[in-house]
Order: structure tokens, then sequence, then C-alpha cells
């Protein structure tokens, strides 16, 4: 009887074991596992390839950013490519060595604003200077924030009636060159918007401003089934939220949430605290990546928050959350350096962009995010 026993109680025990096995809950994938640089400059293509084979593919990244802008040999308006800029043979290397990797390439060229940096003009306003929302505000030769301007960087008239031309020729043409089904165009931090001064934009609502370029860009890719990927600061209330005006809107901008097709795939960026606006776009019905840059600790916060999100939301919102994105706001080449430890931290510390992407893709393993 004794024996009995013991071999009744040995197997309710494996049942409850096997059951607990098969009522653990798993991580699925995280859809998007991607990689937000700029593109490299000739010289760096090689590097930058083996870096994609060796580093990126490893880690199951699966999507690669890649902010092009006037970094390419446009053949459809050479007038506004770089002095040194990547040929076609270039960017087919790396289109090669993506699909090898199952690796998605996405190319930016900032749309609307940062159209400027500092006391620098960039190619398409300084070749049609016409195109500027605010030309009465002069460069400075010393560049300071804040300034009486309250310049940041410049910003095209989305209501010119040339300008979607030029801007739309060079998307498809680097679209067409990439090989890809999706865009990105920027649109972060776009402080020029709807002045009093410009003769079209001037005392029009900057929320429908900005939606209505975000929808003519999205509208304009949809006809090629390309999928528009866009920065998700301007669509945030900078006041409500306590954001401010880089990581939000404080010029009114956020009202556009609501009048933007909800096929625009939205990349969310708080790079100093874990801030939680990812639930806010998935609830708009968006779907949502979260994009860290430098701080490995809040990365990884960033990293377990996306995870949580998929896990425990309603089958309808889960696959608003799509995933992470590491960013790089430097070049390529210097990126590489301070990964290969060519090159040391300034400040001598350990938040830097490439920390934090070692420290991210770590952590997406060590949560099963990532296969």
């Amino acid at each position: 009887m004794k024996h009995y026993k013991n071999i009744l109680l040995g197997s309710i025990l494996l049942m409850a074991i096997t059951l607990h096995a098969q009522t653990k809950p798993t991580t699925e994938e995280l859809p998007v596992r991607g990689f937000c640089i700029a593109s490299p400059r000739p010289a760096d293509v090689d590097a930058f390839v083996k870096f994609i084979r060796e580093e990126l593919a490893p880690r199951k990244v699966n999507t690669l950013i890649l902010r092009v802008d006037f970094n390419y040999q446009y053949e459809s308006h050479p007038e506004l490519r770089d002095s040194i800029a990547l040929s076609k043979n270039d960017v087919k290397k790396m289109v090669d060595i993506c699909k090898r990797n199952n690796i998605r390439i996405i190319p930016q060229i900032n749309l609307l604003g940062h159209q400027s940096w500092a006391n620098t003009t960039y190619n398409l306003l300084r070749v049609y200077p016409q195109f500027d929302e605010t030309p009465h505000v002069k460069m400075p030769e010393k560049y300071v924030w804040p300034n009486a301007d309250g310049l940041y960087c410049r910003s095209y008239c989305p209501l010119h009636p040339d300008v979607h031309k030029i801007v739309f020729e060079m998307v498809d043409e680097i679209c067409d060159v990439f090989e890809t089904d999706a865009f990105h165009a920027g649109m972060d931090e776009v402080f020029y918007i709807g002045d009093d001064k410009c003769p079209r934009c001037g005392g029009r609502d900057k929320a429908e401003l900005f939606a209505g370029e975000v929808s003519r860009i999205r509208n304009h890719l949809a006809q090629k089934n390309r999928m528009l990927w866009i920065w998700g600061d301007r669509l945030l209330d900078g006041k409500a939220t306590g954001l401010g005006m880089w990581e939000a809107s404080m010029n009114n901008t956020h009202r556009a949430i609501d009048m933007i097709p909800k096929d625009v795939m939205i990349c969310d960026w708080h790079y100093e605290r874990p801030d939680k606006t990812a639930v806010y776009f998935a609830m708009k019905g968006f779907k949502v990546v979260t994009c860290p840059w430098r701080n490995p600790s809040i990365a990884v916060l960033q990293a377990e928050d996306m995870v949580k999100f998929r896990k425990d939301s309603t089958p309808a919102m889960k696959e608003n959350f799509q995933g992470m994105v590491q960013t790089e706001w430097s070049s390529a080449a210097s990126f590489m350096d301070g990964f290969y430890n060519k090159k040391k931290d300034p400040e001598g510390g350990n938040n830097t962009s490439w920390n934090s992407f070692i420290a991210l893709f770590q952590k997406l393993k060590e949560l099963n995010a990532v296969k």
C-alpha cells in the first residue's frame, strides 16, 4: 500500500511538473528588432557590410534604418548630392548582405524639418531657398541655443507648390535602389511650421499642416505599396505630458495624431527616461517601436516594457507593440570605432550608443524576444 502511495504521489508530481512546463508563459520574438544609423560614407561601406554580417545578423537584428538624406548619387536630382556620396554599387553591397541575413532596409530622408543644423543649411534649402518656411530668419555665424529667432532646424514649407515633386522623386529613387517596402521620413523636432510670415502657411492650424504633410507622404508611398515610418515626438503633447519641446510638441502639432492614417509606423524615442508613451500610440491604433540611444540601463527597461506590453495586451492591441530600434546619431564610422574599442568615450562612462546597443540585444536575448 505504501509503495502504491509513493507511485501515486510520484505520478501526481510528474503531472504537475509537466503541466507547469506546458503552461509556463513564453515570449514571442519581437516583430521589429532594429538599428538606426547614418548611412556610411563610401570609404566605410565595406567595414559596415562586415559589421552587418558579424554584429547585426548574429544578434537577430531584422530591421536597419539608414539615414541617407543627401548621401547618395541621385540621378533624379544630382544637384542635391553630397560632394562625396554613395554610388549604386555601394548601396547594393548593403542590400545584398541584408538580403542574405533577412534584414529589412529602410532608408531615411528628413522631410519637412531638419533642413539645417546649427549654422549649416542642408542641400534642399541651399539649392532651392524658395522652399524655406522661414526665409526671413538669417543663419548666424555662430549658432547658440536658445536664440531670439527660435532657430533650431529649418523646415521646408509643406504648402509650397513645387517642393513635393522634387522630394518625392528623391524618395522614389532611394526606395528603388534600396529595394525596400518602407521609407522613414524623419519629421521629428519640427519647430518651424505654420510661420506667421509664410504667405502660404501663416495663420493655419499647425496640427492640420503637420497631419497634411504626413498624409501626403504616406499616400505617395502607398501608390507603390510602401509603408511610412516617422519619429513620434510631434504627436505627443509636451505640456500635458511634461515631456517638453524636444521629445514632444509645444507648438500644438500633437493633435495631428487624430488626423493621420493609422498605418504609419511610429518610432517613439525617449533617451533619458523609459517613458511609456508607446501605450498611448498603441491605444490610438498605431504600430509603434520604442527607440533608445545611449543609456544602457534605460534601453534595458524599455525592452522589458515592450515585451511586457505585448504579453499583457489584448489580441487587438498586441500587434501594435512592434518592438525596439536602437538609434545612433553619429556617423557609421564613429559608431564602429566605439563599438570595436578604437576610441574612448570622451566622458569616460558607460553611457554610449554602442554600450546601449550591446545591452539592448543582450536583454532581448535574455527575454527570449530574439531567438
